[in-house]
């Protein structure tokens, strides 16, 4: 596994989000997560494949005489 595994804090950083989202999308299973005791971590490729998932592709600019 290469993975790296997030804290809360650090996935909220790469997401530019508030830590209470991140929670909030792991309680709602948004974000998968591993359990390590009480402290709970997000494998970094979860954060790559939310990005991906939820990336809106740019439309294409159409020109003026069509």
């Amino acid at each position: 596994m290469s993975g790296r595994l997030l804290t809360v804090k650090e996935a909220s950083n790469l997401l530019a989000l508030r830590e209470g989202t991140v929670r909030l999308w792991l309680g709602q299973r948004r974000l998968p997560f591993v359990r390590c005791g009480r402290a709970i971590r997000i494998p970094s490729e979860a954060v790559e494949e939310f990005i991906q998932r939820n990336t809106i592709p740019a439309r294409e600019r159409r020109s003026a005489r069509e």
